[in-house]
């Protein structure tokens, strides 16, 4: 099972720029529409709603694809 985490957290993942990093500002633990697309999500396996860093940009992401940071 993936890593739980939660509101507040600071995470980093990779994505097609390399890596990147924000905060966790939401945990869907039920299926959500996300620009036209759903992601399906339950209390065992979360997607999670980040604000990157760098440019503020929002995204979701499922534990596994997530690393923590620490400050």
């Amino acid at each position: 099972m993936a890593e739980q985490f939660k509101v507040g957290d600071h995470v980093g993942w990779n994505s097609e720029a390399g890596q990147v990093s924000g905060h966790i500002i939401r945990v869907h633990t039920s299926a959500v529409d996300w620009h036209g697309y759903t992601h399906h999500a339950t209390e065992k396996e979360p997607q999670y709603e980040i604000r990157s860093d760098k440019t503020s940009h929002v995204a979701l992401h499922k534990g596994k694809a997530l690393h923590l940071i620490d400050d």
